[in-house]
């Protein structure tokens, strides 16, 4: 056994144990000298504190002191306004000086805390960052105040704490205001320079597609920003020369027209369509100078198969229990990103082998049923009480309940060939050359739609005739091979 100056652990705390019944905390060299006997002791009991005052480091350290009890009586609903709105520097808090451990507003969000962590399955880590954080954010908190998250930011990230789960308890007690960027402050800055006649309708119809209207439901946020910045440069050459819009012509739309080419030509005729339909509507224009001019159809890429060995370099990359559900769920059953990162625990019945992907009902094979019992059993194991619903959880997610990115969704198969879209394609072509070029069939299977069903079955169609056609030509060149080996004439001459 490891021993201190000649002696044994058991030496020690047998010799601090008759130091402290004396009463006496100098020296334990005397005591360890004459000591005769040894109190053995069973599992964890030398942690159990005896009476008496501490020994050693634990007698010059306080105790955490505990929450106290949150006061019967509510807040006072007088409250004291501002007189200037002075912004916090929470960075300079020095919790010796500046902590009120008995402030109502603390211990009220000190408790939210623990019974969000209960509910969430927050680690003992994590509850102990939100506590330190929330000390800080209300220490000196009174009522009528508001914790800012530029403010409350720095302080944190200074000091290594979870911002995301402090700012969640103090949302739920009504004390948190976010003033990072909204959309108005984006909004503002990407219609700067434009017209202010102009700038009304374009804001009008920002906000119908990002909340809906009366006869049209809301859009995706992507879908918003991709539209203002496709239409953004044409928004400020048309302030240089127009007052309304109105006053923009078809002979306009037309010259955009024939700038662009491909996808671009597509996407920025549709915003225009998108933007002078709303105006034309809301009655600020009286006729859509979009009307009558063909977006044409939209080019795809040519669908081609992927290569074994590309396939090959994505199924050793999947080292971990979520790369193989991950790879498996795109390359056996076509599931997008976004699907693979908003599925749900509820969507898999593993006893009736049946899995959901976008409310499309699809058979579950050996290979991903095991891939998915093995990373549930991993995802016990290490997140035992998170409350999160969906499937793959990360160490962010598992403290909440929303899904994971597509960043990190997509990390297994990063600087592969084979990406998370390349490998659903490929299983719906694979489909195609398979059972055949039915765009109904690959419809039913997979749950596309059909202008994107058509689009394989054709691609299917193609790579099949193109490999009728070369059938017949590898054939003559063997049986000309085969004449030739069979002809006393050398070949060179022929």
């Amino acid at each position: 056994m490891p021993t201190k100056k000649g002696y044994c652990r058991l030496c020690w705390l047998q010799a601090s144990l008759e130091a402290k019944t004396n009463g006496e905390m100098v020296v334990l060299a005397p005591y360890l000298a004459r000591l005769q006997c040894q109190q053995l002791f069973l599992a964890r009991m030398h942690r159990i504190r005896q009476p008496g005052p501490l020994l050693g480091k634990a007698g010059r350290r306080k105790l955490r002191q505990p929450i106290p009890p949150e006061p019967t009586h509510p807040p006072s609903s007088w409250i004291q306004p501002s007189l200037l709105d002075v912004p916090r520097d929470y960075r300079r808090f020095d919790r010796r000086r500046d902590q009120d451990l008995d402030n109502p507003w603390l211990v009220r969000a000190r408790r939210a805390a623990r019974e969000l962590g209960a509910a969430r399955g927050w680690t003992h880590w994590t509850l102990r960052e939100v506590d330190r954080a929330l000390v800080i954010a209300l220490s000196g908190f009174t009522t009528g105040d508001t914790v800012r998250y530029c403010e409350l930011l720095p302080a944190l990230r200074q000091r290594g704490l979870n911002t995301r789960r402090t700012s969640e308890v103090l949302d739920r007690l009504g004390l948190f205001e976010d003033d990072r960027p909204t959309h108005s402050r984006w909004l503002d800055r990407k219609l700067e320079g434009v017209g202010p006649c102009i700038r009304h309708d374009v804001e009008d119809w920002v906000r119908t597609l990002r909340d809906g209207g009366p006869r049209s439901r809301p859009r995706d946020q992507h879908t918003v920003w991709s539209y203002l910045g496709a239409v953004q440069p044409l928004l400020l050459d048309w302030s240089n020369r127009y007052h309304h819009l109105r006053e923009v012509t078809r002979e306009d739309v037309r010259a955009v027209a024939a700038s662009l080419q491909g996808s671009e030509h597509h996407h920025t005729l549709s915003a225009l369509r998108s933007l002078f339909g709303h105006c034309k509507a809301t009655g600020t224009l009286f006729r859509d100078p979009t009307a009558r001019i063909r977006r044409g159809r939209r080019n795809y890429g040519v669908i081609l198969p992927l290569e074994t060995e590309e396939i090959h370099q994505a199924v050793a990359a999947a080292t971990t229990p979520t790369a193989r559900v991950i790879i498996l769920l795109a390359a056996v059953h076509a599931a997008q990103s976004k699907t693979i990162a908003r599925l749900r625990l509820d969507d898999i019945d593993l006893g009736e082998c049946r899995l959901s992907l976008a409310g499309h009902a699809r058979p579950l094979d050996d290979l991903t049923r095991q891939a998915i019992t093995d990373w549930l059993t991993y995802r016990r194991r290490r997140w035992p009480n998170t409350a999160n619903p969906h499937l793959l959880v990360n160490r962010q997610t598992a403290l909440g309940t929303e899904p994971v990115s597509r960043l990190w969704l997509t990390n297994p198969v990063r600087h592969q060939a084979a990406t998370l879209e390349r490998l659903r394609v490929d299983r719906q072509l694979e489909e195609a050359l398979t059972h055949g070029p039915d765009p109904l069939h690959l419809a039913e299977v997979f749950g596309i739609a059909e202008m994107t069903a058509i689009r394989y079955a054709t691609a299917a169609r193609q790579i099949l005739e193109s490999s009728a056609e070369a059938e017949p030509m590898s054939s003559s060149s063997t049986h000309g091979l085969t004449t030739d080996q069979h002809t006393d004439e050398p070949t060179g001459s022929r």
